[in-house]
């Protein structure tokens, strides 16, 4: 079998591992895990490229494990925040870790079979023990030394903030999920983002000291943005994997806007287009940046294993939309997600509908006056839903989009939406 840690540095998918010996242990089949916070009810692109890495193990024939942290969620990770995060509920915690549980489960093969993988939580194992019972049989392992040596402990406490007793003791319960699983699962590799390294080599090092022997940690670059900026809820550029948060067109202009900086890493990160391919994309970024045929791709290839062949054609069809096209088969929702960033107005449904467009698109701003309208409109520059409308035409109720939504557009470029109240 093909080693699966040159695949993921040709990717860009390989930032480091604690002992080199990892590379021959994945010669063989081994049992890897990744963990996933429930810090919110939906994943986001950052967490799609630990997804797409998983993936590559498995891929690769090995078995992976997606964890999903009921337990450590309800103490959230203070790795290189600025600031204690805000504690959830237990009752938020599980709803998101059941949310995030089914959307890993449309991205791994979880289906019967040896490589089958598997989604567990650590609320399982640490729901199980007193607070006595950890301190006694799991902390005692831990060494204060080591654990204020942290990179990511050491940075909070110089901060202004500190750090409380309770992010400290995170990195032991994420070392103790190495342990568990490496104990039921005989699991010797965790995959991880950059800023785990500290809790990775708390785990590493637990099951050395506890079952004398070597487990290994690799760890994938955070993908960042043209500003240098890492995906993420507190970075405040999250693009969530759930349409319900970010709707399917804004996921695909996401990628779409791709800078050319950044597109082919973005390719190779969060495709698995073969690199041949990539590399044809990477020239035409060259030669022909205006075509943007590489972030096309992208956009297609990432929206459809996203949302689907449905929630892509809606991102389509909102895209051509934008951009001058018919507006037929948008619904309102998506309409709205579309022009999202175009000037908005509001009118009353009982004294739009049986009027002129003309007469409408004055009430709605978008002309001074009817006669200004009109002479847009005989010059063929007035537009209803993407349609070309002359300055009498009537806007009948069945003309709104769901009833209550239109857009209007005067020439190429000046676009108004208008809902509709009741």
């Amino acid at each position: 079998m093909d080693n699966v840690i040159d695949s993921l540095k040709a990717r860009g998918l390989f930032e480091n591992w604690t002992d080199p010996g990892v590379y021959d242990l994945l010669k063989t089949p081994q049992t890897v895990y990744c963990g996933f916070d429930p810090s919110a009810d939906s994943l986001q692109a950052g967490n799609f490229v630990a997804i797409m890495t998983l993936c590559h193990y498995q891929r690769a024939g090995h078995k992976v494990l997606a964890l999903v942290g009921g337990a450590t969620g309800m103490v959230g990770d203070p790795s290189f925040k600025t600031s204690e995060r805000k504690l959830l509920s237990a009752e938020q915690v599980a709803h998101n870790a059941e949310c995030i549980g089914k959307q890993l489960e449309r991205f791994m093969d979880f289906g019967p079979g040896e490589r089958q993988a598997l989604l567990v939580n650590n609320l399982d194992w640490f729901g199980k023990f007193s607070f006595i019972d950890y301190i006694r049989d799991v902390g005692r392992y831990f060494r204060m030394g080591t654990m204020l040596g942290k990179d990511s402990v050491r940075a909070r406490l110089e901060s202004p903030t500190g750090m409380s007793f309770t992010e400290f003791c995170y990195q032991t319960m994420q070392g103790y999920d190495f342990l568990h699983l490496h104990d039921t699962y005989g699991c010797r590799i965790e995959v991880g983002g950059s800023d785990q390294w500290g809790n990775i080599t708390a785990g590493t090092d637990l099951v050395h000291y506890v079952r004398g022997e070597q487990c290994y940690g690799v760890t994938v670059p955070l993908v960042k943005d043209a500003a240098g900026r890492k995906f993420g809820k507190s970075e405040g550029n999250a693009v969530f994997l759930d349409a319900e948060k970010t709707s399917c067109y804004k996921f695909y202009q996401f990628f779409l806007r791709s800078e050319d900086a950044v597109v082919v890493d973005y390719l190779k990160a969060f495709t698995f287009l073969p690199l041949d391919e990539i590399a044809q994309l990477a020239e035409t970024v060259k030669s022909a940046p205006e075509k943007r045929e590489a972030q096309r791709v992208l956009a297609r290839d990432v929206t459809l294993r996203v949302h689907g062949e449905d929630g892509l054609a809606q991102a389509e069809r909102a895209t051509a939309a934008l951009f001058g096209g018919s507006l037929a088969g948008l619904s309102a929702d998506e309409l709205l997600s579309a022009f999202g960033d175009a000037p908005c107005a509001e009118l009353p449904a009982g004294e739009t509908f049986g009027q002129s467009v003309a007469r409408v698109a004055v009430a709605a701003g978008l002309f001074k006056s009817q006669s200004e309208a009109r002479r847009l409109a005989d010059g063929g520059g007035l537009y209803l839903n993407g349609e070309r409308v002359s300055a009498a035409d009537v806007l009948s109720e069945d003309r709104a989009i769901d009833g209550k939504v239109f857009v209007l557009r005067a020439g190429r470029k000046n676009q108004l939406v208008v809902r509709l109240s009741r």
